[in-house]
């Protein structure tokens, strides 16, 4: 989580200098549902997420150095500058990807968990998606087809309260709009505090499991706030001053911290991990600005899955 955070602080600061172009989502403040969610999956276990995906492709295994170079087009980067910031991708660690189009991936999650189905595996699949996607249609239908094909399927909600710019509540017939929406799909909904990685990871295995062992999907909603704006575009004047300070003081690595406390971690090792993490981003993001730009005509492999990118007759 501390990895997580400082990566994040890192894109920000890189893109203040004009190394990082186009825009960037930061997730600083949902790294407990990325970590907590990822200790409970094997790493074959499929992952899509949302254009807000550094730190699940970080959970998942992606190097910092990895992320950041590709966030300033070099070739060192996860996808070799061909993805950016919204479409982190390491499929050899499960992640296939980060998706701009909202709620997109939810029905290729599904075909992820058909694919392990008929290839006799046990592999899960797992959809992370914002509040806003609820409201998109492909939500609905991905619920749906998992539920009447019992499908290997976690779903699970980052509610940061906020689809872009407006309250996810002001447009919602239901208080919580994912887990609400669940009995509707015969599947259990579970809410739990986004905040608290040992909570996520908890009702996570729980979901796993399940899905495991043929029982079906499950939604998972985890309530959450983003610590900046929606992109780097947007100062987020819209939330109201006492409400950011309400979730700020309920920073995940906070509530991290104090449950440590709580168990007896000695503070000189908390603080000596932190120290790590701090090391780890600062190097990477020195290895990422140092890296070589990435060759324009790298734009033209990977199109077929042999490399290449001739049209094929």
């Amino acid at each position: 989580m501390a990895v997580i955070r400082g990566t994040e602080k890192a894109a920000h600061d890189l893109f203040m200098r004009g190394l990082v172009k186009g825009t960037t989502h930061l997730a600083a403040g949902h790294e407990a549902i990325a970590v907590g969610a990822s200790a409970a999956l094997r790493p074959d276990d499929y992952v899509f997420a949302t254009y807000r995906g550094h730190h699940h492709a970080i959970a998942r295994g992606a190097s910092p150095e990895g992320c950041l170079a590709e966030l300033m087009q070099r070739s060192t980067g996860v996808c070799r500058a061909k993805g950016g910031s919204m479409h982190l991708t390491r499929a050899d660690h499960g992640m296939l990807g980060s998706y701009a189009i909202v709620g997109a991936h939810l029905p290729m999650a599904n075909g992820a968990a058909w694919s392990a189905r008929l290839r006799g595996t046990s592999q899960v699949a797992v959809a992370f998606f914002g509040d806003g996607a609820t409201n998109i249609g492909a939500f609905h239908e991905a619920l749906n087809l998992a539920a009447v094909w019992k499908l290997a399927v976690v779903f699970v909600c980052e509610n940061n309260r906020y689809m872009e710019y407006t309250p996810i509540a002001s447009v919602t017939s239901v208080p919580n709009p994912a887990a609400d929406r669940a009995a509707a799909n015969g599947m259990p909904g579970v809410l739990v505090d986004g905040n608290d990685v040992v909570a996520v990871h908890e009702a996570m295995a729980t979901a796993v499991d399940r899905a495991r062992a043929g029982d079906g999907p499950t939604v998972l909603e985890a309530l959450t706030y983003r610590h900046f704006g929606h992109s780097r575009t947007d100062p987020a004047t819209y939330r109201p001053a006492a409400e950011v300070e309400e979730w700020l003081a309920r920073d995940p690595l906070i509530l991290a911290r104090r449950r440590l406390a709580e168990w007896g971690v000695p503070q000189a090792d908390v603080d000596a991990v932190e120290a790590r993490a701090a090391d780890t981003v600062a190097a990477a993001s020195r290895a990422a600005q140092d890296a070589p730009p990435a060759d324009p005509e790298d734009a033209f492999t990977d199109v077929w899955a042999d490399g290449g990118w001739a049209w094929r007759t």
